[in-house]
């Protein structure tokens, strides 16, 4: 199989490169699932589009087990340094964690396995909106899963490229291996006055600077030391001129989690932390955008994964992949299904250390084919499994 991709390794470069020239951001992926749905449609597969707004999802095979495997095909807000000639044709636009090497691969899979005698069926979910969501808190997973994509499924696969492993490398482990996230949202209310007199008024500030401490002693000193954990602040806004004591202030942030009791507990946390307002004379508004679940790769699916990276690359070159609370919607799909997400050492000379949502990202195109052959050669393994 690694030789089969490897023999279409200049249209898997093709495709990447002509991801990479135009990208688009969020749900707005017309032009990228129509290339894709046009391409699976001429390989036979049965195809439906506009999943998910933008998404699609195409099958192959009859009847037996259902295997899916999804690729994310989503850009960043991110103005490209790179002077490569594939470089971004749209400003402000860029792939720079990957995305457009996951849809090639994808679509290389899809063309492999068009030719083999499955015993069973295979689903691709080419997935928008990984990297944001939309204006109701929806990522293209959650749209995606609404709209049917997991119905029938026995097993979900996925990959993510790795820029800081080499070429020839995968990832994998089971158990948790990104982080469930919410962001939330806060006005901490005091009664603004004159700056020269702060006993007339009911400082914000003062109020801000009491929650800030309570806030980030919940994972210190109220989450289990070995249940992994975020609560972290992204935004404090407040105040217009010098010598004003602001009616009130705002903050924003991100917490993450690996295990939902966890998660309600820093909910709970987070309004005793808040709730010193109150204590101090002041009030508060607090609300949340519930983000996806935590990515938690099933056990016998990473085994799988891992004794294919073994027999196409040898056991040396098979490690255990780094477990980050990064977000990762995926993570909505294993709700409706055991799977696990493996990563793909991507590694280029000279961009060492530019890595996954930098302006300078990029990859090695050697590893196109190797996660070709990975998706291919799982998807086979997981039908013949008894």
């Amino acid at each position: 199989m690694l030789k089969q991709a490897h023999a279409i390794s200049e249209e898997l470069i093709e495709w990447r490169r002509d991801f990479h020239m135009h990208p688009e951001i969020g749900f707005e992926l017309y032009r990228t699932s129509k290339i894709v749905a046009d391409q699976l449609e001429k390989l036979g597969y049965r195809v439906r589009r506009g999943v998910g707004k933008t998404g699609v999802v195409a099958e192959i095979g009859e009847g037996g087990k259902l295997i899916a495997i999804r690729a994310d095909m989503d850009a960043l807000p991110i103005l490209e340094q790179n002077e490569h000639e594939y470089v971004s044709q749209t400003p402000g636009a860029m792939h720079a964690c990957g995305h457009d090497s996951h849809t090639a691969m994808a679509l290389g899979a899809a063309r492999l396995l068009a030719k083999e005698k499955l015993p069973g069926r295979v689903r691709f979910l080419f997935q928008p909106c990984e990297e944001t969501t939309d204006e109701e808190g929806k990522s293209g997973a959650q749209r995606m899963a609404a709209e049917g994509a997991m119905d029938g499924v026995d097993y979900v696969i996925a990959q993510h490229v790795d820029p800081a492993s080499p070429v020839g490398t995968i990832g994998i482990n089971a158990g948790p291996a990104s982080g469930g996230v919410d962001s939330w949202f806060a006005v901490i209310k005091g009664i603004g006055g004159h700056g020269a007199h702060p006993n007339k008024t009911i400082d914000p500030f003062y109020l801000l600077a009491h929650v800030i401490l309570a806030l980030n002693g919940i994972v210190s000193r109220r989450i289990d030391p070995f249940e992994p954990a975020v609560v972290s602040i992204g935004a404090v806004n407040g105040g217009f001129t010098e010598n004003v004591i602001p009616e009130s202030v705002n903050i924003a942030g991100t917490l993450r989690f690996t295990d939902e009791k966890v998660h309600q507990q820093i909910l709970v946390e987070m309004k005793r932390a808040f709730d010193i307002t109150k204590t101090l004379g002041g009030d508060y508004e607090l609300r949340y955008e519930v983000g996806g679940p935590p990515m938690i790769n099933d056990k016998w699916v990473s085994d799988v994964i891992e004794k294919v990276g073994k027999d196409l690359l040898g056991a040396e070159n098979v490690r255990e992949s780094e477990k980050t609370l990064g977000a990762e919607d995926f993570g909505e799909f294993m709700k409706h299904a055991p799977g696990a997400m493996f990563t793909l050492g991507t590694q280029k000379k000279g961009h060492e250390d530019y890595l996954l949502h930098h302006p300078r990202f990029d990859l090695d195109e050697r590893a196109l084919p190797i996660g070709t052959a990975m998706l291919v050669e799982a998807a086979r393994r997981f039908l013949q499994q008894k």
